[in-house]
């Protein structure tokens, strides 16, 4: 009698096992798509974190360069209306300079 309930509960266990196989399988495609989902959103964070940087980046060397571009308009102006007093600082800065760089033997 309990060879005809072994053999009779043997289709039922493998039914299950092959039904479990199934689900695990599910789960793992389920779990990998997840996994691909969740790559995809960090890689689209860190292009949008770059895009943002690089976009400051350049609004700071925008900014630098109009700065830089100000203060020459700035000192050209000065020169213009005070000459002399640009050739004197001329002059002593090259006198400062010949000194730092004379040799001394």
């Amino acid at each position: 009698m309990t060879d005809k309930a072994g053999d009779a509960a043997a289709p039922d266990l493998t039914a299950e096992l092959a039904a479990l196989r199934a689900d695990i399988a599910r789960l793992s495609d389920t779990m990998a798509g997840l996994m691909r989902g969740q790559v995809d959103a960090a890689g689209a964070a860190v292009k949008g974190a770059v895009g943002d940087a690089r976009s400051q980046i350049s609004q700071a060397a925008c900014h630098a360069q109009e700065s830089a571009f100000g203060a020459a308009a700035d000192i050209e102006r000065r020169i213009e209306r005070n000459p002399l007093t640009a050739v004197l600082i001329a002059v002593g800065i090259g006198m400062a300079l010949g000194m730092m760089t004379k040799s001394r033997g």
